[in-house]
Order: structure tokens, then C-alpha cells, then sequence
């Protein structure tokens, strides 16, 4: 088939909804299709240019290309869900979380007055009514699902991708070190890692790879927690370096605020590392269960957070038990079943 990968993208910026549509398409020609990525770049601010990127996406027609059709299209991230198509399938990777379940918190951008409410509303049908248009109606997670039917009161079917390097992920030993990988921005909470690495008993050490906004702030708080010689900040990390961190790795660290997803998550259990998460992550927490297949703490306790880098550390059987376990719970989420699930439409 010749298939057409829709998603918005924030110009220069790459995370997880970025690498999964390389990925994907990548896989689709594997499997012998024709595969475009069409991308439209996205602002939020100011507000009045988020409604014009969902016209944007409505004005544009692939029906066809050159005179040849186009079988079917894939929408992955808002608001690309909104172009027309008769063969339009939905893996929606997010909604723009700041009209959503992020309004009325430090991370949204929209207030109370009556021009935002109206915006929000309009948002809210504009997405109700144009992902109803899917023939099929995928979400990369059962808590992107339950977003869409609390607020868009729409069914749909959770279908969790594999990361990138799926085929590449290893174990190499468990080390003396908890790693994690993320954007590092406030909603990545990383500052929580940094704050245990203080109040940690044991000689373990932190690395910490990714890119942000927040950098300067964690490598200050690293230095008033006592845990700059522990931290490790190794900024972007090229994939032969990641691969090598996973698989050297104690424990992985990931626990976002109400995460859609984590492919963090999915890679260290592939890998057979313990990760350990907060109770509040939202994604994560459909593979973390608290010492089965990783560890689970309050989100706002690094001291509980730091008990438990401990343990891994000084109980390296726990580690190996809880990775295992953790391994055999994605092994399922392969690309087989996932193109499969995208094209029986």
C-alpha cells in the first residue's frame, strides 16, 4: 500500500512521538510499503495559532499524489488527526494535554476567562469530531484511552509501540549506577532523581542523558543536595552510548507527571532492568507493578526514592528478579503485532 504518516511537530524539537513515527515508518517499508511522513509544524503560542494548525491539517487532501492514490493515512499526534481521509486510521500518540487534564496546572498555559474557555470547547469538538472520522481508533496507551473517553467520551484501543531500538536492547551486567534518558523539562521530574542522589547510603551513582529547559536547574540542585559528585549529566547521547547505559545499568529511573507513555519504561524492561517509578507517572504504571516488575514510591519523596536506589544496589538479585520479570512483561510489544493491528483496518 502507499501510506502517508501524519503528525504535528514543535520545530526542533524531538521526543517520543518523533521516534516512533521514524520508526514506524521505517517498519512499514520493511514490510513493503510505500511509506511517507507528511509533518505540519505547530506552535500553541500565542493561542490564536493553535486553531490555525488544525485548519492547516483540514485543507490538505491525500486522497492521492501524482495521480496514484493514497490507500490509507496513519495520524499519530494532534492536530494531524484533523486532515480528511476515506481510509484514515488513528495511533494517537497525545491530545494537546493543556486544554485537557492539564488545565488548572502549573503546566497549562489557558486561565479562566471566557476567551479560553471557549477556545478549550472548541478544541475539545474539533477532536471529538475528527477523530471520529478513524476508521480504527488506537492510542499508544490505556491512559491516552482513558483521556479520550473522559473527555472525548470516544472508545478506542490501546496498542503500545516498541521502541526504536528494539532489536538492539540488551543486558550487559547490573552496574553500580541508575540511570535514566528524557527530555529534561519539569514534567520529566528529574529533579526528584537528583534530590534522592543526596539523601542515598550507598556509593551508587547517577547518570542522567537527555537535553532541556531545566538542565541549569538540575545541575545546580545536584551541587545544594550534596549529590554533584554522584550525578552524572551526559547531555544527548548518540544510540550506540544509550544502548550501553541501559545495558550496564542498576535500575532506570522514569516518572514523568501523569506520563502518556514511556518508552523509557518499555526499553529498560526490554533490557531486563528494574525500573522504578512514582505513583503518579500515569503510563508507566501499566508495567510497574511495586516489586514485581520494578518499584513504585510517592511522587514527592525523594527520601523513599533514595531507600529504594539502596536497595537495588546492596540486593543485586532483587535487581535481576524484578528486570526478568519486568522483561517477560513487554515481551509481546513487538512490531509484528503492531503493523499488523494498523493495516487489518
Amino acid at each position: 500500500m502507499r501510506i502517508a504518516l501524519c503528525t504535528g511537530q514543535i520545530p526542533f524539537i524531538r521526543g517520543g512521538a518523533e521516534l516512533l513515527t521514524e520508526a514506524l515508518a521505517v517498519e512499514l517499508q520493511l514490510w513493503g510499503h510505500q511509506t511517507e511522513v507528511v509533518q505540519l509544524p505547530f506552535r500553541w503560542y500565542p493561542k490564536s495559532e493553535i486553531l490555525k494548525g488544525y485548519l492547516a491539517w483540514r485543507l490538505i487532501n491525500l486522497d492521492e499524489s501524482e495521480g496514484q492514490a493514497i490507500d490509507r493515512v496513519i495520524t499519530l499526534k494532534f492536530p494531524a488527526f484533523a486532515i480528511k481521509h476515506p481510509h484514515k486510521v488513528t495511533w494517537l500518540v497525545q491530545q494537546f494535554r493543556q486544554a485537557y487534564d492539564l488545565f488548572g496546572t502549573e503546566y497549562s498555559h489557558f486561565d479562566h476567562s471566557p476567551e479560553d474557555a471557549e477556545l478549550r470547547r472548541t478544541i475539545w469538538q474539533i477532536d471529538t469530531t475528527t477523530l471520529r472520522e478513524s476508521k480504527r481508533l488506537y492510542t499508544i496507551s490505556a491512559n491516552v484511552g482513558q483521556r479520550l473517553q473522559r473527555f472525548n467520551r470516544l472508545t478506542s484501543t490501546p496498542l503500545y509501540p516498541p521502541p526504536a531500538l528494539d532489536s538492539k536492547l540488551r543486558n550487559d551486567s547490573y552496574g553500580d549506577y541508575i540511570f535514566t534518558v528524557s527530555r529534561l523539562n519539569v514534567m520529566k521530574r528529574v529533579d526528584l532523581l537528583v534530590r534522592a542522589m543526596g539523601l542515598v547510603r550507598t556509593p551508587v551513582r547517577c547518570k542522567i542523558a537527555g537535553q532541556g529547559d531545566q538542565l541549569a536547574a538540575l545541575k545546580a540542585l545536584a551541587g545544594h543536595c550534596g549529590a554533584a559528585d554522584r550525578v552524572e549529566f551526559l547531555g544527548f547521547v548518540d544510540e550506540q552510548a544509550l544502548l550501553g547505559l541501559y545495558g550496564s545499568a542498576l535500575g532506570v529511573y522514569y516518572a514523568p507527571v501523569d506520563e502518556d507513555y514511556g518508552f523509557v519504561t518499555v526499553e529498560a524492561m526490554k533490557c531486563a532492568k528494574p525500573v522504578i517509578t512514582t505513583s503518579d507517572s500515569g503510563g508507566p504504571l501499566e508495567f510497574v507493578t511495586d516489586r514485581v516488575t520494578g518499584m513504585v514510591t510517592a511522587p514527592a519523596d525523594p527520601a523513599a526514592l533514595a531507600q529504594r536506589i539502596d536497595e537495588l544496589y546492596e540486593e543485586r538479585n532483587l535487581a535481576e528478579r524484578l528486570g526478568a520479570a519486568g522483561q517477560k512483561k513487554v515481551s509481546g510489544i513487538t512490531w509484528q503485532n503492531t503493523i499488523r493491528k494498523l493495516l487489518e483496518a
